[in-house]
This record gives structure tokens, sequence and C-alpha cells, in this order.
């Protein structure tokens, strides 16, 4: 009767045992460095070609995208690396692992939001309409109805004004739709004031006329996209920009590259 209730109690101990090995291995949490596609390296997506965000002067690598990035990883404690690519491939490029956060100016929506992560805001996301210095059809965005619009296809700007009844005339980067513009080929495009502001700030000349969309299209903050697995890297992200806010470095940087504070 002894060793059968001393079998029992073992038994029981074992299986406690177990349970708490069990529970202790599901409620760790990750780790930083295994959710980085390089240790000790964030890795960051970008286009490389939309100016203010990023974009290439006397041959380096620079924007408010680019420098935020550095900030941010100097306060997560990484070192900075960036990989460029053409922006209807970029979010592609972090489901395979190619970088650990994309930096392009990417709006949430609720089509990527099932899918992945987003960081707090960065900008505020007002946009505007850009059309012809001597466009007369165009006096408000219901304007826009019909006519052919300027955007990156997968873009939220091109949903918006495809929602108003605009025809999208597909374009690779910012640059490329107010070209298009200025040759008469299209009637206009719908982006981020703060592009505008600075594609203006470097082009005082662009034949081009900035109208307010009021509030037919509602503002659309860049955030920074990740995986939605990488929970601890979300958090981190988050912290380092809430700092950066805090200390004045947003406003700074936003001032730099757009000639004006885009961050509030």
């Amino acid at each position: 009767m002894f060793k059968k209730s001393l079998r029992i109690v073992l038994g029981l101990a074992l299986l406690l045992g177990l349970a708490a090995c069990g529970k202790t291995t599901s409620s760790a949490k990750p780790s930083l460095d295994s959710e980085l596609v390089n240790k000790g390296t964030l890795t960051i997506g970008l286009e490389g070609t939309y100016q203010p965000y990023s974009y290439h002067k006397d041959g380096k690598l620079t924007g408010y995208e680019v420098e935020l990035g550095k900030a941010m990883a100097k306060e997560m404690g990484l070192k900075p690396k960036f990989v460029e690519s053409k922006w209807d491939s970029l979010i592609a490029g972090l489901d395979v692992n190619k970088y650990d956060v994309i930096l392009n100016n990417v709006a949430k929506t609720p089509q990527r939001a099932e899918k992945y992560a987003f960081t707090t805001a960065y900008t505020a996301g007002k946009s505007q309409l850009a059309v012809k210095k001597n466009n007369t059809t165009i006096k408000s965005l219901q304007d826009i109805k019909g006519k052919k619009m300027a955007q990156s296809v997968t873009s939220n700007n091109a949903a918006n004004v495809k929602k108003l009844g605009a025809q999208i005339v597909p374009v690779d980067g910012f640059s490329q739709s107010i070209q298009l513009i200025e040759q008469g080929r299209v009637a206009g495009t719908v982006n981020d004031s703060a592009s505008f502001y600075a594609y203006l700030k470097q082009n005082p000349n662009a034949d081009i006329k900035l109208m307010s969309v009021g509030k037919t299209i509602p503002a659309t903050p860049a955030r920074g996209l990740l995986r939605k697995k990488d929970t601890a890297l979300q958090a981190k992200a988050d912290q380092a920009l809430k700092t950066l806010r805090a200390n004045g470095t947003l406003s700074k940087l936003s001032k730099q590259f757009f000639g004006g504070d885009v961050t509030k």
C-alpha cells in the first residue's frame, strides 16, 4: 500500500514538473536578435528614389526616412543597413526576409493590417492634389472623375482617386508623377503634402499648383511596416520613435528635408 501511494505521489510530481516546464517555454518572450534578418543590424527597406523620404544626393543615400532609420537603429542599439527596391516589389521583400522594417511613407490600411504590423506614425500624412498651373478644368478633388491621374498602382493614393472615378496611370515614383503632369500626359496626382512641399523647395519653378483635398481623403500618416510575428522588434521600434519624437529629432529631421514640421 505504501509503495502504491509513493508511486502516485511521484507520478503527480512528475506531471506537475512537466506542466511547469511547458508553461515556462510557452511564456518565453521572443528576443530582438531572433527576429532580425542579421543579428545586431536593423535592415531597412525603402525605394531610394522618393525625395525627400529617401533619395540619392552626390552618390549618397539620404532623406528623411534614411536619417530617421539611422536614428531609430541607434536608439535600438543596432547598426542601420538599407536595402533599396522598387515600390511595387517592396512589401513582397518583407515576406522573404530581405529586411526587418520598411520605411517608405507606408500608410496603414485594413488590407495591410491583416498581414503586417505597423509602428507608431512619424508623419501627419495630409494629402493634396497637384495639377498643371494652367489647368482650368479641375477646381476641386471631385473634378478628377474621368481624368488621368499619375499614381503608384498599389499605393493608398491610387485607391483613393480610383474611388473618385479617376483613371490610374501607373508610375514608378513621385518624380515621374510630376513629370507627366508637366508634359500634359495626365491631369494630376494626389500625394502626401510633405512630398509636394519638399519637391517645390527643390524645384520652385515646377509647373504645378496645389489644391486642398479637404476631408474627402483622410490623413494617412507614414508608419514603419513589419512582419506581424516580430513583436519584440515592433515594441523596440515604437519605443525608439517615441523617444525621437520627445527629444525633438523627428521635428528637426522634418524641417531639414521638408522645410517644415510634417510630424504634427
